[in-house]
């Protein structure tokens, strides 16, 4: 139970982080003069960075969840199955459902890492 109560506190502290990285920009810049130079472009790295964090809290959230879940209903299956064998091909299908939940990090990270 402390180990679950650890890991919702550190989903709840991280996940926001990835929030930073969708942030937009809403300071005003001021209109260039006719005769002014274009300016530099702005040093993204900042955002790349969080990007990159984002993309990683979403896949490794959902990994551990993953592994989790499977952990909990691997050991249910045997002994399950031990019981009564002709529950197998259920407990097979039980088995993979928590991979969504990896498949959906995957997807979210991508969108996190495709924005502009």
């Amino acid at each position: 139970m402390r180990k679950l109560l650890v890991m919702v506190l550190l989903t709840l502290i991280l996940v926001p982080l990835a929030s930073i990285a969708l942030a937009q920009d809403h300071s005003a810049a001021p209109a260039p003069a006719a005769d002014a130079q274009p300016a530099a472009p702005a040093n993204n790295n900042s955002v790349v960075i969080w990007k990159a964090l984002g993309a990683a809290l979403a896949i490794g959230i959902s990994a551990l969840a993953t592994a989790w879940a499977q952990s909990r209903i691997g050991s249910s299956a045997a002994g399950a199955m031990a019981e009564k064998p002709e529950i197998g091909g259920v407990m097979i299908v039980l088995e993979a459902l928590p991979e969504t939940i990896i498949i959906l990090g995957f997807v979210i990270a991508i969108m996190i890492v495709g924005m502009k």
